[in-house]
């Protein structure tokens, strides 16, 4: 009866226990197919930072009220698992557009954006082509001596231009300022001569050099510019670069100088035949100090001409940029090139080729200019330069046509025709301080008076409900086996939990298990890594981020502890490859590396680069360092080789110095055999060495001389040697010559005048008589024989 019991009461314990896992496994697989849970994260805002589909459940007796990392997963599955939307802190982005600012141009005007890390807000921005805009136009003139002629038809300009342009502005209003260098050395002469009058070379008279003078405000009448541009006169400088956008930036920045209208479609036109000089070209002058992009006009003369540097090509188009103001560049052909790569980096610029400089040339350009800048609408998003790297930026125009640019503009717009920008902000990551931050992002069309602010919020802290309380870090992971009613107050619980986290952090550290696990009832929990084992007390040590020596972990004599090998006893280094003992670095003589080094890793580390060897022993260059003490030996000699003699020569003598009988008998690697050889040609043999890192000499008190006599027999002897040398020589040539001259048989040759010879003997003239004998055959003989002139009647002996 018990054993039936037993066996069938089994059943239902089996079913419980299959039920039980089937629930833990949906529950893993459900954590697993969520990209939001994770066993490290333990408060609300590590949660939402996973993404902004993740949510965080703050209701106080959610389930898995013991689970931290629990709370944190998709709305769906919080919603299964319990959790009401209400209780739930998610990733809300708010977009919110203020109506109750009025524009024309550009709407809407002011938004304000909430975000939280991984989050993203899009909106449109409508950028309008009004038909007839009145305009400002700023002459910016180069009048440099290489100026003049395009000085002078630059007096009939402005009517004309004021007429032509009616038909596409409905208000034209002018302004003229003139420019050449900085009037600073090397970029002008600074002869007393030369400052007032560049040109005084030409016998011409010339205005002073000027950085950029303002001279006429914007105006709309055109008498008045014409009177002033007759009034001008050239000037001059050294080089040939100008000082164009150094001029550029003042015409740009001083707007009430200028009379730049708020309403007005504003042009600035630079006109010259040089290029112009960058930020860094004033280190020529001595001037050093950065532009700071600042109006410096007093009395309309740019006093900072002197003081600071060129702008950079980036300020002056930021400038350009926030003072809504289109470039045109009007420049001579030679310089096209150069200005044509400018252009590309200046927002809402144009470029226009004058060949042979006319004034319907100059008309023709700013019209053409204005409508093919009007043409193209473009934008600039800029972020705070503090939360640039935080944030993200899309931009994608909308063109009048319904087709989509791939770049931040459309062309061809018409007046009374709109382009839609789509724009998209998104936040990467919270500030490092892990606080809320307020920015301020920046919409502006290029030439526009008008732009846009985007107001950013990012909400990097959860608020969780009216109570403020997230339940992130209150509770543990830890579960007792007492009954629920047996469990200790929230109290107790909170206290606990915080006393048992502390065991889980290292001293000095404020990050639960080195940040590579989870702290469970007071120990650390290591993560698992691809990269190899991740352990220890506080997961502080792991077999993969500290370097390998001898294909061993630091070396084999340590253990990687966060990053760095801690190494055993007796062994340091980066890799714990060097042994702390500095006895394999001590010589024979018991010094550390000879006294000519330092011991690292049991190796000895010469201070010379000299010496060598294991204990800085070897100098092949010191070798040679006989001679070095010839001074030395010969100051002893001339004392007598005694010690109270030669006290004196201790000032240029080694400290250690002996006398011995006999200095053949040590030798080795430290000692070195040397030779003096005195006025009297005796010989002295000395030792030279190294003792406990000074030098030591030996010197040998038996010369080497030799007798007068013994030099003479030696004389005598090399003569008598190289006479006898010399007579061995001659009788060896005789020999050969004579062996060279014999038949093949053996026989001398001997040749004996015929009649028919001596009938050819001359009596009063000089011949030359050839004899030949074929015979033998393959060892012909020919004698050559000169018969000099002689009396008539003398005998001929052959």
């Amino acid at each position: 009866m018990t054993s039936w019991h037993r066996t069938y009461s089994i059943v239902p314990l089996c079913r419980l226990l299959c039920c039980a896992v089937i629930a833990v496994c949906a529950e893993a697989s459900s954590a697993g197919n969520s990209v939001c849970w994770s066993p490290s994260i333990t408060s609300c805002a590590e949660c939402l930072q996973r993404g902004p589909q993740c949510a965080w459940c703050f209701k106080e007796d959610f389930p898995d009220v013991y689970w931290p990392s629990q709370r944190c997963d998709l709305p769906v599955n919080l919603l299964r698992k319990g959790c009401e939307p209400e209780f739930m802190e998610q990733s809300e982005t708010k977009v919110e557009v203020n109506t109750t600012i009025s524009s024309t141009q550009v709407s809407p005007q002011d938004i304000s954006i909430t975000l939280r890390p991984g989050s993203e807000a899009s909106f449109t921005v409508a950028v309008k082509q009004l038909e007839r805009y009145p305009v400002d136009l700023y002459y910016l003139v180069d009048v440099s001596a290489s100026m003049k002629e395009n000085l002078d038809h630059l007096k009939t300009v402005g009517v004309a231009l004021s007429l032509r342009m009616k038909e596409h502005s409905s208000d034209l209003w002018l302004g003229f300022g003139s420019f050449v260098d900085k009037p600073v050395s090397p970029y002008i002469s600074v002869h007393p001569s030369k400052i007032n009058n560049p040109c005084s070379d030409y016998e011409i008279h010339c205005r002073p050099t000027h950085g950029f003078h303002h001279v006429l405000s914007m105006t709309r009448n055109m008498s008045e510019f014409t009177r002033v541009i007759k009034r001008q006169r050239i000037s001059g400088n050294m080089d040939n670069p100008e000082g164009g956008l150094d001029a550029m930036l003042q015409a740009a920045v001083c707007q009430r100088a200028v009379g730049w209208r708020p309403e007005a479609k504003r042009l600035l036109l630079l006109m010259t035949d040089q290029s112009s000089h960058l930020a860094l070209d004033s280190r020529l002058a001595g001037i050093v100090t950065p532009h700071d992009g600042l109006c410096h006009l007093e009395n309309n003369v740019y006093t900072g001409s002197t003081r600071l540097d060129y702008p950079s090509v980036g300020q002056l188009s930021d400038k350009l940029l926030e003072n809504y103001i289109y470039s045109i560049f009007a420049v001579e052909k030679q310089q096209y090139q150069w200005y044509e790569e400018l252009v590309h980096l200046l927002p809402g610029s144009y470029l226009g080729k004058l060949g042979i400089f006319q004034a319907s040339n100059l008309i023709d350009l700013v019209v053409d200019a204005y409508k093919r800048l009007l043409s193209e609408v473009a934008v600039l998003v800029s972020v705070e330069d503090k939360a640039v790297s935080r944030y993200w930026v899309s931009v994608s125009p909308v063109c009048p046509d319904g087709s989509t640019a791939k770049d931040q503009s459309c062309s061809g717009v018409q007046p009374d025709q709109t382009v839609y920008f789509n724009i998209t902000i998104g936040l990467r990551t919270c500030p490092d301080n892990g606080e809320d931050e307020d920015i301020r992002v920046m919409v502006r069309p290029v030439g526009y008076n008008e732009s846009t602010i985007i107001r950013v919020q990012s909400k990097c802290h959860c608020r969780c409900g009216p109570t403020r309380r997230c339940h992130d870090d209150n509770q543990s992971a830890c579960r007792g086996t007492q009954e629920e009613e047996q469990r200790p107050n929230r109290r107790m619980i909170q206290a606990s939990n915080r006393d048992l986290n502390w065991n889980c952090r290292a001293n000095g550290s404020d990050v639960d298990c080195s940040g590579r696990g989870v702290c469970e009832c007071g120990r650390c929990v290591c993560e698992q890594s691809r990269l190899g084992t991740v352990y220890g007390k506080y997961c502080e040590m792991d077999d993969f981020s500290c370097p390998y020596q001898g294909g061993l972990l630091c070396g084999g004599h340590g253990v990687c502890v966060s990053g760095e090998c801690v190494c055993e006893e007796g062994w340091t280094g980066d890799s714990c490859g060097c042994l702390v003992s500095t006895a394999t670095c001590q010589s024979a003589s018991g010094l550390l590396c000879n006294g000519r080094g330092r011991c690292m890793c049991g190796k000895c580390v010469c201070d010379d680069p000299r010496y060598s060897g294991d204990f800085c022993e070897r100098c092949p260059a010191c070798q040679s360092t006989c001679q070095s003490h010839w001074e030395c030996v010969g100051c002893h000699m001339s004392h007598g080789l005694t010690p109270k003699e030669a006290e004196p020569c201790n000032n240029t003598c080694a400290p250690l110095v002996d006398y011995m009988d006999d200095v053949s008998g040590p030798t080795g690697d430290m000692w070195i055999q040397c030779m003096y050889i005195s006025s009297d040609s005796c010989r002295y043999h000395f030792q030279l060495s190294l003792h406990y890192g000074q030098t030591q000499l030996h010197i040998s008190t038996r010369p080497e001389c030799a007798s007068s006599s013994r030099q003479v027999g030696t004389f005598l002897s090399v003569c008598a040697l190289t006479v006898l040398c010399g007579l061995v020589v001659v009788a060896v040539s005789r020999l050969l010559l004579r062996k060279n001259s014999r038949s093949p048989g053996g026989a001398v040759d001997v040749y004996h005048c015929t009649g028919k010879d001596l009938s050819y003997i001359p009596t009063t003239n000089e011949k030359t008589v050839t004899y030949r004998r074929d015979y033998p055959p393959d060892h012909p003989v020919e004698m050559h024989t000169e018969v000099s002139k002689m009396p008539y009647g003398d005998p001929w002996q052959c």
